[in-house]
């Protein structure tokens, strides 16, 4: 009695533990490239090399939410401007827009959600945990 016993993980609760590990990450990785492009701290190349690494689905929402959140906004010249560069200037953007709009995810989203009333924060949360789920 009193002598310490370590806790023996049960392989559920691992499991469990490293799907959490890898959706916060998902989720950092998929916010990084949004307000990568959003902010202007990616470059071009930079944003296009992170594009072959994610999700096409995740690809076309992120351009998406951007689009529609910048749509008649002061900063839109900017934002906009680096996603047609994107996509006219690096074909594995175009590719993996094309390749994600045709998901089904994406018509499940936008029957429930609005772009625009999204956070950038709020909006990564429900689509990588609807991706990965």
């Amino acid at each position: 009695m009193g002598e310490f016993e370590p806790r023996v993980h049960l392989p559920w609760e691992q499991s469990a533990k490293i799907q959490e590990m890898a959706f916060a990450q998902e989720q950092r990785e998929a916010l990084h490239l949004l307000q990568g492009i959003e902010n202007g701290t990616l470059s071009t190349s930079q944003a296009s090399h992170l594009v072959d690494e994610a999700d096409p689905v995740l690809v076309y929402f992120i351009f998406t939410w951007l689009r529609k959140r910048y749509e008649g906004h002061p900063a839109s010249e900017g934002v906009l401007g680096r996603l047609l560069e994107l996509t006219q200037g690096h074909s594995n953007v175009k590719n993996a827009m094309s390749e994600g709009a045709e998901d089904s995810i994406v018509a499940w989203f936008e029957d429930e959600y609005s772009y625009r009333d999204l956070s950038a924060a709020e909006f990564i949360e429900i689509v990588v945990e609807k991706l990965e789920g």
